[in-house]
This record gives structure tokens, C-alpha cells and sequence, in this order.
């Protein structure tokens, strides 16, 4: 054999060996499955504690995965927070800082990351992103439907048989990256389907009448609608041989549309459900209580992935602890929200720490209303109107109604004492080192992100171009 011939027959056997040492090393990376519920409250849920909603398939998949009780949205609105998800970038630095605002030009995204480490990287249900071309998706065609006599689009479902034929078409060699973006239980909810609504016990900060349960009843119908979609992609994950190696994630962009939920940054709005699940590597029927964020979740897939995360970026990686290896991640998460066009001006910015919440309102002239009260259609005004009117007559409703309308610039609150935010200690002596401690770190963060502490942000400082919100 000639030099130059077993030089050839070196490099083909070293580029055989690399491309076998690439397949084995894909074939070692798990697919990555996340299941994103749409206005989803992280207490609505058997496994987190509420016994009067039925969520059988989350319920199971907690008991095979870990359930992290301190897990918080960037945003309590959709399209900030699901920015936030796919960027690892909290919205001020992203640039999707209001509802339906796209992010800045040259922001890399999740499905960019994860094709530059051999992923097929897809998108099905809802996407509510843009703009488009930075977020090279593979957007799964028919996973969005209509019912019948139904085209608007807060109709929406989720097209399951789009994803099961997806799964039993894909070519297992290349390492899935699915995202599973659901409807439900986002606005219009279904018709109330077996829920007792004088069963239920109504949270301390709403209030309590026969047209509230009413309407909870609805919401839960349509979590049960959610909680019915996770069962039947995860059983076509098992049918189509991807149990066994995929790390399944579920979680929910933000709270429900309830007052102080979605558009807040009280726990109801900006804490977020989040159970993982992945055969021999992450701890079967165990709570963590460890604070994550989602923008966490890009890095720590990325990692998994076989790749580095940017260090520019906000989130961190938590595989450690969801792999067992350690109980603790952030020491607070912080939150964003500005407004959603005319109908919310109403910027706040918020820290979570593992005992206190504090939020500053940047604009508490401004009265706050959002769709549920001011909007004209099916988004809450059907109860909101009871409430006003039982107000007139009842001084408990007042003070909600009241509470809702006008934020004050701070606020303070105890969740060790006081879950449901119920009590406001800013301006209270004998918290007066937790509000300045926690105010200075909350203004470092926002400086951090680019803000100036003598601005107040409003939706149209967003960008905004194109943003659809289904294929």
C-alpha cells in the first residue's frame, strides 16, 4: 500500500470513527419534549394541592417525574413569557417586554440553538412569537384547529393527531426538540362538563359568588381539557418508542385570567406549575423546592443537548437539580410585565425570593383595568359586573374591587405568613430592611437589564411587526 493511500485510508477511518462517535453521541442525547399549557395557575392542579379540579394525566406524570414548587414565569403574559422561555432572556433584554411585541433583531432563539446541535426542532399549538424568521421552528402543519361554527381564534385547540403523526413518522437517528404549545385553558373557556361549582373553595382574593364559581367551573373544564392533551401525547410518546430516553417538561406560560392572576406578578400570575420526567435520570415521585425560572429552561436543555450555553444570557442552567444533585438554584427570580396595548398600562417589575415578594408599580396613577375589566367579550366581565355590583352593598368585595383598580408603588408581602398576598407590610417598620434589601437588589436587576430607573416603559416601547398567534 502506498503512502498516500494509507494516508487516505487513515483520514477515512478517523472520519468514520467521528461521524460513529457523533451518531452514538446523538443517539445518547435525550429528546426534549416541553408541554406548555396557556394561562394555567400553578396551584390548579391535583398533584398541587387543589382537590376540587381533575388532572389525572399531570397528576401521573408527577408521580414518575419531579414536581419543582418554585418555578416562575419571566412575564405573566403570553407572548413576553413564552419570548422569554425560547431566548433565556428575561423581556426588558429580549425586547418582547409588552404582550404581543416580538424581540429585538439578532436575539437567537431555541430553535437556532438546538438545530446547531443536530436537533429537529418543532413547534406545535400555539405560537404567539415573532418575528417568524428567528424563530426557524419547524411550525407542525394542522396542530391548531377549529371547532366546528367556531373560527375565532381564542377557539383554538390543539391538533393531537398532527403530533402523534409527527412522532410515528420521525426518523429516531436525529434527537427530537418538540414543542407542545396548547390552547387551554387560555380564554374562551368550555362549557362547565361535571364541576360542582358550590364544591369549591374560592382563593381569599376573589369574590365569592355564585357567578365566580360559575366561572371557575368553566376554567376547570378547560384545565381538564388541558390536562386530557398531556395524557394523549404522552401515551403516543410510549406508542412510538420515545419513553424511554425523552425528558418530558410541563408547564404553563402564567396564571389563569382571573383578577390578580395573569397580567400581575402576585403568585397567582407569575408562579407557574413545572414537573419533569425522564426515565433513570430524574427522581420519580419528588418535589424540589429550589427557585427556577423559565428562562432556565433554554440553557439547562441546551446543556443536555451536548452543548454550552452563552454566558450572555440570563437564565442558568439547573440540571443538577434536576438530575438530584443539588436542592438549590436561583436565590430569587425576578419578573417583568408591561402592559398590553391600550387596554393594560400597567408596568411592574417583581422579586421572588424563597420567603418575600416585593413588586413596584411603576405607574400607580394610572388606574388598572385589563380584559376582564374592560374588555367586551367572554374574558370575565360576565363576573366582573357581579363583583362591582355586590361591591355597592358588601365592604369585603369593595376592598378587592378597590384592590384590583389602584396599585400603590410598592408592595410587600410575606408568603411564609400571608400565601395569598393579602396583607401589603411595604412601609411597615418592622419590615422596613426586607423592602429596602429587596427594592435595592430589584433595581440592580432592572439597571442590569438595560432599564433606567427614571423611565416608565409602556407597550408601545415594545417592538412590534409580526407576531401570529397560530399557523
Amino acid at each position: 500500500m502506498t503512502t498516500n493511500v494509507r494516508s487516505l485510508a487513515r483520514r477515512a477511518f478517523a472520519i468514520a470513527a467521528l461521524f460513529a462517535f457523533s451518531f452514538a453521541h446523538a443517539a445518547d442525547r435525550p429528546n426534549v419534549v416541553i408541554f406548555i399549557a396557556d394561562d394555567l395557575g400553578w396551584h390548579d392542579m391535583g398533584t398541587y394541592g387543589n382537590p376540587d379540579v381533575r388532572t389525572p394525566n399531570i397528576d401521573k406524570l408527577a408521580t414518575e417525574g419531579t414536581k419543582f414548587n418554585r418555578a416562575f414565569a419571566a412575564s405573566p403574559t403570553c407572548a413576553p413569557s413564552r419570548a422569554a422561555l425560547f431566548t433565556g432572556l428575561y423581556p426588558m433584554r429580549n425586547g418582547a417586554h409588552a404582550n404581543h411585541s416580538i424581540i429585538e433583531p439578532n436575539v437567537r432563539t431555541w430553535p437556532q440553538y438546538l438545530s446547531e446541535l443536530g436537533y429537529r426542532t418543532v413547534i406545535a399549538g400555539k405560537t404567539h412569537i415573532g418575528p417568524r424568521e428567528q424563530y426557524p421552528f419547524e411550525y407542525l402543519a394542522n396542530s391548531n384547529v377549529s371547532p366546528p361554527g367556531k373560527p375565532e381564534v381564542l377557539y383554538t385547540d390543539l391538533g393531537v393527531p398532527a403530533i402523534e403523526n409527527l412522532l410515528k413518522t420521525h426518523d429516531k437517528k436525529k434527537p427530537l426538540a418538540l414543542v407542545v404549545a396548547a390552547h387551554s385553558p387560555h380564554v374562551y373557556w368550555l362549557e362547565n362538563q361535571g364541576y360542582d361549582p358550590a364544591s369549591f373553595t374560592v382563593p381569599p382574593y376573589l369574590v365569592d359568588t355564585p357567578v365566580t364559581r360559575n366561572a371557575m367551573a368553566r376554567y376547570y373544564t378547560d384545565v381538564s381539557q388541558a390536562d386530557k392533551e398531556v395524557g394523549q401525547v404522552r401515551a403516543a410518546l410510549d406508542r412510538y418508542g420515545f419513553g424511554k430516553n425523552t425528558l418530558f417538561m410541563f408547564t404553563s406560560d402564567q396564571g389563569p385570567q382571573f383578577p390578580f392572576g395573569k397580567w400581575s406578578l402576585y403568585e397567582a400570575g407569575m408562579r407557574v406549575p413545572f414537573i419533569a420526567a425522564w426515565p433513570g435520570k430524574v427522581a420519580r415521585n419528588a418535589t424540589n423546592d429550589a427557585i427556577v425560572s423559565l428562562v432556565d429552561v433554554l440553557p439547562t436543555v441546551i446543556e443536555l443537548a451536548g452543548g454550552t450555553a452563552p454566558k450572555d444570557i440570563d437564565g442558568r442552567s439547573f440540571v443538577d437539580v434536576l438530575e438530584g444533585r443539588s436542592t438549590h438554584h436561583l436565590d430569587a427570580a425576578f419578573a417583568a410585565h408591561t402592559g398590553d396595548g391600550q387596554m393594560n398600562r400597567a408596568p411592574m417589575r417583581a422579586i421572588r425570593t424563597e420567603r418575600y415578594k416585593y413588586i413596584v408599580n411603576l405607574a400607580p396613577e394610572i388606574p388598572y383595568g385589563n380584559h376582564i375589566s374592560n374588555a367586551n367579550g367572554k374574558d370575565g366581565r360576565d363576573y366582573w359586573d357581579n363583583w362591582v355590583e355586590v361591591a355597592k352593598t358588601d365592604p369585603a368585595a369593595a376592598r378587592i374591587v378597590q384592590r384590583f383598580r389602584q396599585h400603590p408603588p410598592e408592595e410587600l408581602y410575606d408568603l411564609a405568613h400571608d400565601p395569598f398576598e393579602l396583607t401589603n407590610l411595604a412601609g411597615d417598620v418592622n419590615y422596613a430592611h426586607v423592602q429596602v434589601e429587596l427594592r435595592g437588589k430589584l433595581d440592580t436587576w432592572r439597571v442590569q437589564q438595560g432599564e433606567r430607573l427614571d423611565f416608565v416603559p409602556m407597550p408601545e416601547d415594545a417592538r412590534h411587526g409580526e407576531l401570529k398567534y397560530r399557523e
